[in-house]
């Protein structure tokens, strides 16, 4: 099985590259979007409630904890690297898969 590419495995965990979408009409995990995975949020780009519906839809869609889910890169911007704990790069492809 190939790895899609927005899905990378490290020593330190599996690292998930997005690109965000707020203010979407519903939330839902996208296709595939250059190298990142799209992700749409409803929520607005202010105080990281945007981010913060990322990480919790991400973490839903893959059965994790949201504690399991943490923001790495992107605070400010629309491309964003989380990293993900306690699940197998295979398994996070397979569940992220459209």
């Amino acid at each position: 099985m190939t790895l899609p590419p927005y899905l990378r495995s490290q020593a330190d965990g599996v690292f998930l590259s997005v690109k965000v979408q707020p203010r979407a009409s519903r939330n839902a995990v996208g296709g595939l979007h250059g190298t990142e995975l799209k992700v749409a949020v409803t929520a607005p780009p202010v105080d990281a409630a945007a981010n913060e519906a990322v990480l919790a839809l991400l973490a839903e869609t893959l059965g994790l904890p949201r504690r399991a889910v943490t923001l790495v890169r992107g605070q400010t911007s629309r491309h964003k690297v989380l990293r993900l704990d306690g699940i197998t790069v295979e398994a996070a492809a397979a569940k992220l898969a459209p």
